[in-house]
């Protein structure tokens, strides 16, 4: 656990953390902070994000006026009838199996080089070529990839060895990557060079898009060039809900992470104390159980969060910074799996979300042109009774990125918790009838309540990747931690 006045940065690894800190200690604030520890994790943790992945940043506190900054990955439109079928792949975490899908048509409109732009042009105060200059120094030196990295690839195998130009990049002896060999990619160095210098116009309207659409249709993609020359990074207002007596912001529509967090906060700060593991599966439940067909069509309608709680109450990675000033910035972004081709020249290994089940559960490539993703990620802040950030969380984990926010969330509000003993906390996740929980969750009342049960023998990145500050409201002091399930890390400034 990392402490400090002067600001932490958490994060998915400790070159990523370390990125940011320094930045921070360079003077920069919480939004150079995190761009920077953005560009560092398509190094350091390339199989969980890159140029080619979406995602969203919220910024807050310091006098700020709260934003959401959505640049997610949205559908493409290409012709249905040229779209190649999608790769089926099974991901073991050990007690669970989940399937995953990728190839050409699993790509859509990626949105990180437009985020990194908006998201520097609208806070930062570091040059952007400044920032990028670390993260590529890194690519073209290469990174060892540690434990838990080794451990995301070894899972991920079915899809890094899918292609010739994806085992190029992670398998370039023959084998795939293990602990300890370094990952480089010089291709991808020039990549984050020319993001820094010329912005994102080469990876929308330029070189890089016609490469990269050129790639992905030759090979049944559905992404075009319509697609990306149409692509923004878009602001909107934070969801904000009411939890002992705080404010709390996180991911609003389109996403779905953010409002159905927001429902199980709400559903909880009735309990008056501290909620019980049954009451906290509970909330989980109901949160699941609403997302239905409705809530998805809906989730794209203007207002449809004020509607949805008032009628009902009456691979990722993630980066958490807080500066000097109290300024936070809560950023998550993720590659799903990757589709397993890397295109030639670029390094970029560009995202599946057409194939992630949790994306699409009415079924694969029904979504219109354009439209964003509903994703779980939610980027949230706890704001204390003086306005400031009391905690800045986010997490990786596809479907189980609310159900962790949710457990971290408690442990700091109702428990009193610092973040590592937040984040070190064993976690619990329901999902479709049944609770999975690691060692440490009390679950007798769950069992005799008759509770389908998988238990884990261990702590397991299947539970999410938390990143978490947190600012005691007394004092002021910073505590930040990375979580150690993906090898995450909290480095002070």
């Amino acid at each position: 656990m990392a402490i400090d006045r002067q600001g932490i940065c958490a994060a998915g690894h400790p070159l990523t953390a370390e990125a940011g800190a320094r930045v921070l200690r360079e003077g920069g604030n919480a939004v150079d902070a995190a761009l920077a520890a953005m560009l560092t994790s398509w190094v350091a943790e390339p199989l969980l994000t890159g140029p080619g992945a979406g995602g969203y940043l919220l910024v807050a506190g310091a006098g700020h006026e709260p934003v959401l900054l959505d640049f997610f990955v949205s559908a493409p439109g290409g012709d249905p009838s040229a779209r190649a079928d999608l790769l089926a792949v099974e991901v073991s975490f050990g007690a669970a199996v989940q399937v995953f899908h990728c190839g050409a048509a699993s790509c859509g409109a990626y949105g990180t080089p437009a985020g990194i732009e908006a998201a520097s042009q609208r806070w930062g105060s570091v040059p952007l070529d400044r920032l990028a200059a670390p993260a590529a120094l890194l690519a073209r030196k290469g990174v060892p990839l540690n434990h838990e990295q080794a451990y995301v690839c070894e899972i991920l195998q079915g899809i890094l060895v899918s292609s010739e130009s994806a085992r190029a990049v992670f398998a370039p002896d023959g084998r795939l990557l293990r602990e300890g060999d370094r990952f480089r990619d010089p291709a991808l160095a020039d990549t984050i060079e020319r993001l820094g210098s010329e912005g994102a116009r080469p990876f929308y309207t330029g070189d890089i898009a016609e490469a990269i659409v050129a790639f992905l249709q030759e090979r049944g993609g559905a992404l075009t060039r319509e697609d990306l020359r149409a692509y923004t990074a878009v602001e909107r207002a934070p969801l904000r809900v009411a939890y002992r007596g705080r404010d709390v912001l996180t991911n609003p529509p389109p996403s779905a992470g953010g409002t159905l967090l927001a429902l199980a906060l709400s559903l909880l700060d009735r309990t008056g104390g501290p909620p019980a593991i049954e009451e906290i599966v509970a909330a989980m439940r109901t949160a699941q159980d609403e997302r239905t067909p409705e809530f998805l069509e809906g989730l794209a309608e203007p207002g449809f969060a004020d509607r949805f709680l008032a009628s009902r109450l009456g691979s990722t990675t993630h980066v958490s910074v807080v500066d000097r000033d109290g300024m936070a910035c809560s950023v998550t972004c993720s590659n799903g799996e990757g589709c397993g081709l890397v295109v030639p020249g670029t390094g970029i290994h560009v995202n599946n979300m057409m194939g992630e089940e949790d994306l699409s559960p009415l079924g694969f490539h029904t979504a219109p042109a354009g439209r964003r993703m509903p994703s779980m990620m939610a980027p949230t802040a706890v704001l204390g009774a003086d306005g400031g950030p009391e905690l800045v969380v986010g997490s990786a984990g596809s479907n189980r990125i609310r159900s962790a926010i949710l457990q971290t969330i408690i442990a700091v509000v109702d428990h009193g918790r610092t973040a590592a003993e937040a984040v070190d906390a064993p976690r619990a996740h329901f999902e479709a009838g049944v609770v999975y929980a690691e060692p440490g969750v009390p679950l007798d009342g769950l069992r005799a309540a008759g509770a389908e049960l998988v238990e884990f023998q261990d702590r397991n990145l299947f539970f999410g990747g938390v990143q978490a500050v947190r600012r005691d409201p007394a004092t002021g002091a910073l505590s930040g931690a990375g979580d150690p399930r993906r090898g995450g890390a909290a480095v002070a400034a």
